[in-house]
């Protein structure tokens, strides 16, 4: 009985209190310095995007998943997410212009 009464009094206190930081209190970040000066950013122009044509590649030559029973399944499911990641990084390179919306038909 000595055991619940010190659970429950340990996890009635425990939320209340602790209190958030004041937004007055956190330290202001120089913006310019975070991101840096923006003449050294490159252009679009010149930016060079590469669409990969097998995006498990680097993931598949790490080996199987250490998942015992379910290797089969998550290999499919990884494989899965990793293909609509580049799918959908091209599609926003295409909207920022950064490739032609062509080149993703071309396959």
């Amino acid at each position: 009985m000595a055991r619940s009464n010190r659970s429950s009094s340990k996890s009635k206190g425990r939320g209340q209190s602790r209190r958030r930081k004041s937004v007055k209190n956190r330290k202001r970040v120089d913006l310019a310095q975070f991101w840096g000066e923006a003449d050294k950013i490159p252009a679009a122009d010149e930016a060079q995007v590469n669409i990969s044509t097998n995006p498990v590649a680097v993931v598949k030559s790490l080996g199987r998943p250490p998942l015992s029973g379910q290797q089969n399944a998550s290999e499919h499911y990884f494989s899965a997410v990793y293909d609509r990641a580049v799918n959908l990084g091209a599609a926003l390179a295409a909207a920022g212009t950064l490739i032609e919306a062509e080149d993703l038909t071309a396959e």
